[in-house]
């Protein structure tokens, strides 16, 4: 009798359909040795979150020798899933091989970008051979040709090694077209653009801003760690009211670029940086850079871990804080409500953030960046785990926002459908070493 090869099964739907509820209900009827879940939701939890607050930061003192490398974590995983032999040391050399991993092998884990953490969590997770395999929004955060090898990889795993696959989407073009079976959870409701879209365009502009002709001034930026290089004499000017699209691979330093804006490496006091016209490190606080700047990224939604209400998740923009610790005034409530009205969830203010679907959590994190209505918006992936509907939402805000004088954005994704019509300027980052 013919072994009965691996199937693919899709769990499709918007974000608060119920997805999460469906998978686990799932979960708990075929619990077993052979079942895992992997999520990609940018919500790791507490075991990876100082690998991302270093990756983005680059602190060297944070690295010592005790800090793991991947082919050392790696090799853990293997040992501890079963015998070592012939055949399976051909299956991890191949994961290996299809997911590029030679060059990341020596590198610290706490030194691995988004895209490339997650091409170490699956293949430690494939090193256990499941015989079902649970993955959450497993494309988000690739870039182009890795979303390609990792499709490619996972029909490979599904046919040839009888593995039976469940991937959970909110993205239809998302979906393979080797799916053996779609289930739709939930229903999107058609499209229709806020009619607060209109009052955005009114608001008033605020008597803080710098109104600096030039918002971002690079020369010769270089930052490296060791012997690694991940930015190499990188010149780059932003004017006011421009508004740029930065690609690049997994790894090519585009949350590292970023960091230095925000003020969050501390590196960047020692390269030649001037924001909103001021030199850094010429006397301002990173707090009063900070007051200009509102930022979303797969970093930020990772550190928020308490079971905040969601209007103080929104509300910590106001304050450039990672969680709010005082409650915000009525007024401030007011401004919260309307930027979550704008962005169709003002029925969740007063909901636990963490009990709210990621797509749902990543729509409030955006609300927390227009919040203060800043000079600079900084974008990093914002559309991660978003559904059709919500993806046109947020890019017409973006698109409605940035019409307005001195509003300057800068927006990162590795989908080019993704980026709304304003933008005007591209800068295209490579790896500086292989």
């Amino acid at each position: 009798m013919e072994k009965q090869k691996g199937i693919v099964t899709v769990i499709f739907g918007p974000n608060g359909s119920g997805k999460t509820q469906y998978v686990e209900q799932m979960r708990r009827q075929m619990a077993c040795e052979g079942v895992r879940y992997l999520a990609f939701s940018d919500a790791y939890g507490p075991a990876t979150d100082r690998a991302y607050y270093l990756q983005l930061r680059w602190n060297q003192h944070d690295i010592d020798q005790e800090t793991p490398v991947v082919a050392g974590l790696l090799e853990r995983a293997y040992m501890a899933a079963g015998c070592d032999t012939s055949e399976r040391r051909n299956m991890r050399d191949e994961l290996y091989q299809m997911f590029d991993m030679q060059s990341l092998l020596n590198k610290y884990i706490i030194l691995l970008s988004s895209g490339e953490l997650r091409k170490f969590q699956l293949i430690k997770v494939l090193l256990s051979h499941p015989h079902t395999l649970i993955l959450d929004n497993p494309f988000i955060g690739l870039d182009a040709q890795t979303r390609q090898q990792l499709r490619w990889l996972l029909y490979k795993l599904s046919k040839e090694k009888n593995l039976h696959l469940y991937l959970i989407l909110s993205k239809h073009d998302d979906v393979p077209d080797y799916a053996d079976d779609v289930i739709t959870v939930g229903q999107a409701e058609p499209y229709s653009a806020p009619s607060l879209l209109k009052e955005l365009l009114t608001l008033p502009q605020r008597s803080t801003d710098y109104q600096a002709e030039t918002i971002i001034d690079m020369h010769h930026v270089s930052i490296k760690y060791d012997n690694r290089v991940i930015l190499q004499d990188l010149d780059w000017q932003v004017k006011n009211g421009e508004h740029w699209a930065l690609s690049g691979e997994n790894g090519s330093g585009k949350s590292t670029l970023l960091s230095l804006v925000c003020a969050d490496n501390p590196q960047s006091y020692a390269c030649n940086i001037n924001l909103f016209g001021r030199q850094r490190g010429s006397g301002e606080s990173i707090w009063e850079i900070k007051r200009h700047i509102g930022y979303v990224s797969p970093e930020m939604h990772r550190s928020y871990q308490r079971a905040l209400p969601t209007i103080n998740v929104v509300a910590s923009g106001l304050k450039d804080t990672v969680g709010l610790y005082v409650h915000p005034n009525a007024e401030e409530k007011e401004t919260c409500r309307w930027w979550m009205r704008l962005f169709g969830i003002e029925q969740l203010a007063d909901r636990s953030f963490l009990q709210i679907s990621s797509g749902e959590q990543r729509l409030a994190l955006l609300a927390r960046a227009f919040v203060k209505d800043p000079e600079l918006l900084i974008l990093d992936e914002p559309l991660h785990g978003l559904d059709d509907n919500n993806r046109q939402l947020v890019r017409e805000v973006i698109d409605t926002f940035c019409q307005r004088k001195g509003k300057t954005l800068v927006m990162v994704t590795h989908y080019e459908e993704e980026l709304p019509q304003c933008i005007d300027h591209w800068l295209h980052l490579t790896h500086t070493e292989h």
